[in-house]
């Protein structure tokens, strides 16, 4: 399950809108907001966005156990 919450607060931190990263990754902007709220994007996506988001320790945010809201 991916932390939302950090990956959004990620993204806003390093200046950039969900629209963006989507246009970034590859997909449209409806993909993204839909994959945000499974949880679940693919490991291409996560690495595009590991790159782009210069995330580190991906597996905190990308391979949470439980997300707690």
């Amino acid at each position: 399950m991916i932390d939302t919450k950090t990956l959004k607060g990620i993204i806003v931190m390093k200046g950039l809108s969900q629209r963006k990263v989507a246009n970034m990754i590859g997909i449209t902007e409806k993909t993204f907001y839909e994959k945000m709220k499974r949880g679940v994007f693919t490991s291409t996506e996560i690495e595009a966005m590991m790159k782009i988001l210069d995330i580190e320790n991906p597996k905190e945010i990308f391979f949470a156990e439980k997300v707690a809201y």
